[in-house]
């Protein structure tokens, strides 16, 4: 099976031990493109929907991924410690909003639905354990807005249920939807909503770096050995 590890900016790509001064061996609209392992290719797509959504349409069809691994890090709405890993079980895009038509808060047209689950999340959260990891599982709100504390954020929190706030996985669950290609997700906490500190947390993010780069490849390893 072929993996393709999507990250949205490079210090989360070059926490991956030893990968500092790997180059791209293709360049694509912008995107670089690296060979980490046999079959198991890894991109920085870049912040945001519309660059996660072209880097993961590219994976899907110009490379041929078989299952794409969402990896970076992201803000919570709870407690949970900087750096704990948590397996994202679904995506909602909580900046969608056709009600005034008559469709539920969070639709997203074409598809016609509000939640993208990810590819057997409870199995992924297995194989992390197998390796020592203790994972959280949970939901993770997209949106093209940085979530900072205040009413927006409350909103997001009390409509969806969400514990991750992040700006590409929705946009990469979609995609692979409509490519029928799997989508995994694994992101560590880098920062707290609502802390007065959030922040001196956010560009502090170095824990949060750190455990990802030490779980990301493991884990896209195993996945590798799994049927799609």
């Amino acid at each position: 099976m072929k993996i393709a590890i999507q990250f949205a900016m490079p210090a989360e790509f070059h926490a991956l031990p030893g990968m500092g001064e790997l180059a791209p061996f293709e360049t694509v609209s912008g995107i670089p493109f690296f060979e980490v392992a046999p079959d198991i290719l890894a991109a920085c797509g870049g912040v945001g929907k519309v660059n996660a959504a072209m880097c993961a349409q590219i994976l899907c069809r110009d490379f041929k991924a078989d299952l794409i691994l969402n990896a970076g890090v992201a803000g919570c709405f709870t407690d949970l410690p900087i750096g704990t890993p948590v397996v994202v079980s679904d995506f909602i895009q909580h900046d969608v909003d056709t009600t005034a038509v008559g469709d539920p808060i969070g639709l997203v047209s074409t598809v016609n639905q509000v939640a993208f689950p990810t590819w057997k999340a409870e199995t992924v959260q297995t194989l992390l354990s197998s390796q020592g990891v203790s994972a959280q599982l949970g939901r993770a709100a997209t949106g093209d807005w940085f979530a900072v504390r205040g009413s927006r954020s409350e909103w997001i929190r009390d409509t969806f249920h969400p514990i991750l706030a992040e700006m590409e996985g929705g946009a990469i669950a979609q995609v692979c939807l409509r490519n029928g290609v799997g989508c995994v997700s694994l992101k560590t906490v880098s920062d707290h909503l609502f802390s007065e500190k959030q922040a001196d947390e956010y560009f502090d993010f170095g824990e949060a770096l750190k455990q990802l780069g030490r779980m990301v490849l493991p884990l896209a390893k195993k996945l590798q050995e799994m049927d799609a």
